[in-house]
């Protein structure tokens, strides 16, 4: 069977005014190359979620080559991406642990990735028209916001532990995105971890006592799911992440569209399916729950090589990865104050993500209904609001979730009523 790319030109090089599109390669050591870039960009973001949360590091990394692959599949080779571990996970990951403990935080992640896999077989049917309806950017942009800056007291913990250290590796990720330019100014989070992480080992703060026990090549560990129809609020906590993977995704279609000066929305529906399903089978086995990567997004502008053969190529150097426990062993002894300095820009970063949105889209803040949807919504989610009803407890994301939902869309029915609008 013949593979699915054809030769771009000679295979070893890219015009200035012309790109490696999807369906194209270079030669197989110029795409394995390529490959191994796209690991680099996603490897420090997407081990730093099982971190976070205390998910095994190897699992993530293995369902996220098996999720990338499975994507390819589904979007026929047509949208290039790597899916690496979600961030917006991470606060109802953490509360749903406090209650039940990975089984149950993986049960919620697995009632996210159906759901937004059912979205994508909506979308393949009717298109994405109601998803534009539903979250305008000034509400999407909120939603993503204040799913970043609710995590601002995980990092002020862990900051707090070392504080030397966390400053360094805040400082380290700060230099390498003014410094550097190209692929080492994209990677700046991972240049701080790198280099808080040596600062730490100088430091003695890092015990390597579990990596030696650890084998080379191995299974990673396997985590199943417990659902506990009891635990609502649990699972309500993880529903505004649906919105989240929503703008991420059809975010990645029409950025990579622009890049490649293609009309990709035909391809919305599949991506969303496709991440919803790679998403149900890391929670069925104990992984992160995984997102498109604008980080991959950085690398394809930087080099203009969109070929989806290089993500293969990631993909399964994701899983090779996956199957060495000593690999795992290593990320797990980042110490906490590595952590503090490198969340203390990530989580900012995803807050102005959602700004970003806002920006992008030109969303008019002199506009009543604009400025409370974005106030209303961002002081919920960063104050962790929490509303006790009976046995249940809804937090900040959920709520400002909500709030930016039904404010704006109130406010917008009144004024089309009023003609004010």
């Amino acid at each position: 069977m013949a593979l699915p790319w054809k030769l771009h030109g000679d295979g070893r090089s890219v015009d200035s005014a012309e790109i490696v599109l999807p369906e194209e390669r270079l030669s197989w050591p110029r795409t394995i190359g390529f490959g191994g870039q796209h690991v680099v960009a996603m490897f420090g973001a997407t081990f730093l979620v099982p971190i976070l949360t205390g998910f095994p590091p190897s699992t993530t990394l293995l369902f996220s080559g098996i999720g990338t692959l499975l994507f390819l599949l589904i979007t026929r080779n047509k949208l290039p991406s790597y899916l690496g571990s979600s961030f917006a996970f991470i606060a109802p990951i953490v509360a749903a642990t406090k209650v039940g403990g990975i089984p149950l935080a993986l049960s919620g992640i697995i009632v996210v990735g159906a759901l937004l896999a059912l979205i994508g077989l909506l979308v393949n049917v009717v298109g994405t028209r109601w998803i534009d309806i539903l979250l305008p950017p000034v509400v999407s942009g909120a939603i993503v916001a204040l799913i970043g800056f609710n995590l601002a007291s995980a990092a002020k913990t862990n900051f707090e532990a070392s504080p030397i250290i966390a400053a360094i590796t805040l400082l380290a990720v700060i230099l390498s995105a003014v410094l550097f330019r190209g692929l080492l100014g994209r990677l700046s989070i991972f240049v701080g971890v790198i280099v808080g992480y040596v600062a730490a080992v100088i430091g003695g703060e890092v015990d390597f006592s579990a990596v030696g026990d650890a084998a080379w090549v191995g299974l990673p560990t396997f985590t199943l799911p417990q659902f506990d129809l009891t635990q609502l609020p649990v699972y309500l906590g993880f529903l505004p992440v649906v919105l989240a993977l929503i703008a991420e995704n059809v975010g990645h279609v029409k950025g990579v569209g622009q890049l490649t000066k293609r009309n990709l929305d035909g391809v919305t529906g599949r991506a969303l399916f496709a991440d919803g399903l790679s998403t149900v089978l890391a929670g069925i086995g104990g992984g992160s729950a995984t997102t498109t990567y604008g980080e991959n997004i950085g690398v394809m502008a930087a080099t203009r090589v969109f070929s989806t053969a290089a993500y293969w190529v990631a993909g399964m150097a994701a899983i090779l990865l996956g199957l060495s426990p000593k690999i795992g062993a290593v990320i797990y002894t980042i110490p906490p104050g590595v952590l503090g300095g490198v969340t203390t820009a990530l989580y900012g970063l995803i807050g102005i993500i959602g700004v970003r949105i806002w920006v992008e889209n030109k969303v008019d803040f002199s506009k009543s209904k604009n400025q409370l949807t974005a106030g209303v919504a961002l002081i919920m989610g960063i104050a962790n609001f929490t509303l006790v009803l009976g046995g249940a407890s809804f937090g900040g994301i959920i709520l400002g979730t909500v709030a930016a939902i039904v404010v704006y869309h109130l406010m917008n029915a009144i004024g089309r009523v009023r003609g004010t609008d």
